[in-house]
């Protein structure tokens, strides 16, 4: 049971309100389950193409920091070679063995340098091969997501701009609706239509069952809720039960 309401406006009167917006809730969920999956679908292509472009950006992030690192490279490979033309004179001027071994050490030293660069060279080269190979996969997979983005978006619109006029309508309609409910009775009726599958959150009582979950309402139950004095829920699913249909509906 909903209790505390508010005293200034009769129960029937909030239930009609109620059952006024649950109408109009209804329909609108009719509109959007046409639409089916394809909302959701169109979200998570956007999602991924958003995830493969992340993933490009970052591979020409690291190509780019490879090459940085590959010029470096080069120019210690530059440099140690010059820096050997260098020690190869000065070995021709030494005084004594201890001179020209000190400076074969440096020359040894620079080739070993030399070395490290290529065998470095050709390792970033080779990571750089490997990242292109990567992003020519990813952007083939990032074209046909937005292939299938194009087309999914396009019908989407399609079936939107079909609906789109009588949707509006209703959400005017349903703003309206919203109005002479009081706040605390609205926060309950959103908060059971996001706990039911079917989104009714007010329902009547169908052949002495609930209109939402039917499981069975007892007759005191029942004259409870045709009396209007309170507002009732269904103790099984929790669904306000608004009104009491004759047997024959």
């Amino acid at each position: 049971m909903i209790s505390n309401t508010s005293a200034d406006t009769p129960v029937a009167s909030k239930l009609e309100a109620l059952l006024n917006l649950q109408r109009i809730d209804s329909q609108l969920d009719e509109i959007r389950r046409v639409r089916g999956d394809l909302p959701e679908e169109v979200r998570d292509l956007e999602d991924e193409i958003a995830g493969y472009e992340v993933r490009v950006s970052k591979f020409d992030e690291e190509i780019s920091g490879l090459n940085d690192q590959i010029k470096q490279r080069k120019q210690n490979a530059k440099d140690a070679d010059g820096l050997i033309r260098k020690y190869e004179d000065q070995q021709q001027n030494v005084r004594n063995n201890r001179e020209y071994e000190a400076i074969a050490k440096e020359i040894e030293l620079q080739k070993l340098e030399i070395q490290i660069s290529e065998k470095k060279i050709k390792e970033a080269q080779y990571q750089i091969e490997q990242k292109n190979t990567e992003i020519s996969g990813t952007k083939q997979r990032l074209e046909e997501r937005r292939k299938d983005l194009d087309n999914k978006q396009a019908e989407l619109q399609t079936i939107v701009g079909e609906s789109e006029a009588d949707e509006k309508k209703l959400m005017d309609e349903r703003g309206e609706a919203t109005q002479p409910i009081e706040e605390r009775l609205l926060t309950a009726y959103t908060r059971i239509r996001g706990n039911v599958r079917n989104g009714l959150a007010v329902v009547p009582v169908k052949r002495d069952a609930c209109g939402g979950c039917f499981n069975t309402v007892p007759p005191q139950r029942q004259a409870d809720i045709m009396s209007h004095k309170k507002i009732i829920v269904c103790e099984h699913c929790g669904r306000i039960l608004a009104d009491v249909a004759a047997r024959g509906e």
